[in-house]
């Protein structure tokens, strides 16, 4: 061997830096990144046989890592190289492309270490060891291994701990109840120290790795830490190189995931099924949002002026049922519905002490409360709120309350789909009268109108022109009312405050009556468009004087519970078996009648967010009731 350009190197790196040279043709920076980030390494990297020689003779490089396919040779023939100039040099072959020859030869050439690279996550932590050991002494491995992993322990071949790192020290001796130095756990069977893992999947998968030389990687919850680990074992003619790291935080991340994930399958499973009314639904949310929260009471409820309305509700005591009526103000869901967001109260008392002086902390007991404003159309319709008798010891999740967000945002979205679909079958029924009306209602009056055009033509009598008059009257008439249906029949877009004793005076005034006589005693106000209360009340008083007589007296009064007002007359009433029919399109008991009139009042009393039902009135005639208005 030529000794005059020989470079002999310890085994001491110089300064406290380990200058690792990387030779492989791949530009690929995983190897040099992963040293980077396990130690003091530096890492320059060669692409040929060559350029790693050059960096060899000057004398800076601590270990070689080379690959076996080099563009100028082999890493068999850099290594046979290298030893002739720096015969102590640690060189490592970490390589894929290699044989039981190769393995061989490069022990034959004095190799350091040979490691296969794949799979190479699992490979690069036995690279750095090995090199570490290849180039460092005891106290300097010991500073490296602490600081590339979490923990790390060897075994020789007796199971005996030849090393382990103050974390893995810690681990160990936590798991054995035990405490002891580094130097006192070493030369100490595993076994022994731990009998309680003879028989669990640590023991095999290590005797397993041992039996077969092979690389082994699990995950196992050391049950009496009630820990989990992530192991990546490393066997050799000498024993096993372990590295292990605590992943429990990670485990319980992906538990809670997987549960989510149930969740939401199971949400999913709620709102797509068709089978179920919307109640039905609601119900089973609220029982997968009460077991999520661990609240015995959940609700769905609508706000009705200052009242409020479970709609839905499950309560274990069954003291509240849906239909039940609060006063809005005593309870929690109100400030839900003021400041339109999620309200969340872990202890009702500590955290809002105001709300504690309302009826549902005083009277009901509700300490704690998660609730969520439903909003419909731009407009608060009430809350999906979920609660208990005690407080909660930990607080709601970000998880828990955003699960709520999205439970209160289905029944919104859900709530303006049915409103849709109804006023979408509404418009449909809509068209179809108005196909019969044309097809049949008007049909009727031109045949009359033609039928005396060819009679007056032949006698020139004026009596058949009359006639003609009243039919296309008529027509005019139908086409009016169906019009009025056809562009009014929707909700009120911008409400104001009305008066109806002037809106009945108004309506009075257009409605040919003068025998007849309107009593106004009602001073109520309530939200909504004048112009069509106007249209509705014409419409009732026509209907009493065509039904009733024209000397029928007609009164206009409030209704008892302030939330809406009557029209009654002291005719001859309407029979209770037809009370459902007179507000369909096309009903009428005179020939005057377009059947038209009372289906108007209905269409106007709903555009209100209202309804119209008749009964009978004090005089015996019929009293139409106009309820459920919002008061201005």
């Amino acid at each position: 061997m030529d000794r005059a350009n020989s470079v002999d190197r310890t085994r001491a790196p110089r300064e406290d830096t380990v200058d690792v040279l990387y030779v492989d043709p791949d530009t690929d920076s995983t190897v040099r990144e992963w040293f980077g980030d396990s130690g003091p390494f530096r890492v320059t990297h060669a692409a040929d046989a060559a350029t790693a020689l050059a960096h060899v003779t000057d004398g800076s490089t601590d270990c070689v890592v080379s690959e076996q396919d080099l563009p100028d040779g082999s890493g068999l023939s850099l290594l046979r190289s290298i030893r002739r100039r720096a015969p102590s040099l640690p060189f490592v072959l970490f390589t894929d492309d290699g044989s039981e020859t190769v393995a061989s030869e490069a022990i034959d050439a004095d190799v350091t270490g040979y490691l296969r690279r794949t799979p190479l996550e699992e490979q690069l932590p036995a690279l750095v060891t090995t090199v570490t050991e290849a180039v460092c002494r005891p106290d300097e491995q010991s500073a490296i291994l602490d600081r590339m992993t979490d923990a790390f322990f060897a075994l020789d071949v007796e199971w005996r701990f030849t090393y382990l790192n103050e974390r893995a020290r810690e681990i160990v001796c936590d798991a054995a109840d035990v405490d002891r130095s580094i130097e006192g756990l070493v030369g100490t069977r595993i076994w022994d120290l731990l009998p309680e893992v003879v028989g669990t999947e640590f023991y095999d998968q290590y005797t397993e790795a041992m039996d077969e030389q092979r690389v082994t990687t699990f995950e196992a919850e050391y049950e009496p830490l009630g820990t989990w680990f992530e192991v990546r074992a490393y066997p050799s003619l000498d024993g096993l190189s372990v590295y292990f790291q605590d992943v429990t935080d990670r485990k319980h991340r992906i538990e809670r995931l997987q549960e989510r994930e149930r969740i939401l399958k199971e949400m999913y499973r709620v709102v797509s099924e068709k089978t179920l009314s919307f109640e039905e639904q609601v119900d089973r949310l609220l029982s997968i949002g009460q077991s999520v929260l661990g609240t015995d009471y959940g609700a769905l409820s609508s706000r009705a002026g200052d009242e409020y309305v479970f709609e839905v509700v499950r309560d274990p005591t069954g003291d509240t049922q849906p239909g039940d009526r609060v006063s809005l103000d005593e309870t929690n869901c109100e400030r839900a519905i003021v400041t339109e967001e999620t309200l969340v109260l872990e202890d009702i008392a500590r955290d809002a002490p105001e709300l504690a002086e309302r009826a549902g902390y005083t009277d009901d007991g509700i300490a704690c409360y998660l609730g969520t404003p439903v909003v419909v159309e731009g407009e608060v319709y009430g809350t999906f709120c979920f609660y208990d008798r005690e407080p909660r010891a930990e607080p709601f999740s970000d998880w828990e309350i955003a699960l709520v967000e999205l439970l209160g945002n289905w029944v919104s979205y859900e709530q303006e789909r049915r409103r849709h679909q109804n006023e979408i079958a509404r418009e449909r029924n809509r068209l179809e009268e108005f196909a019969s009306v044309v097809s049949h209602d008007l049909r009727n009056p031109l045949s009359v109108a033609l039928g005396r055009i060819d009679v007056a033509r032949e006698t020139g009598d004026e009596e058949h022109f009359d006639a003609i008059e009243r039919s296309l009257q008529r027509m005019d008439t139908l086409i009016e009312d169906i019009l009025s249906v056809a562009r009014d029949g929707r909700t009120v877009a911008e409400p104001t405050a009305v008066d109806v004793g002037t809106v009945a005076e108004d309506a009075w005034a257009v409605v040919e009556s003068d025998e007849a006589t309107l009593r106004v005693d009602v001073d109520d106000r309530f939200l909504g468009d004048a112009t069509r209360l106007q249209q509705l009340l014409e419409n009732l008083f026509r209907n009493a004087v065509q039904h009733a007589g024209r000397e029928v007296v007609i009164t206009v009064g409030p209704l008892d519970e302030g939330t809406g007002f009557y029209v009654a007359d002291d005719g001859p009433g309407i029979p209770e078996d037809e009370r459902d029919d007179v507000f369909q399109s096309a009903y009428t008991t005179t020939d005057e009648g377009t059947g038209f009139g009372l289906k108007i009042v209905s269409e106007i009393a709903e555009a209100h967010g209202g309804s119209v039902t008749v009964t009978d009135s004090d005089d015996g005639g019929a009293r139409f009731e106009i309820r459920d208005l919002t008061v201005a």
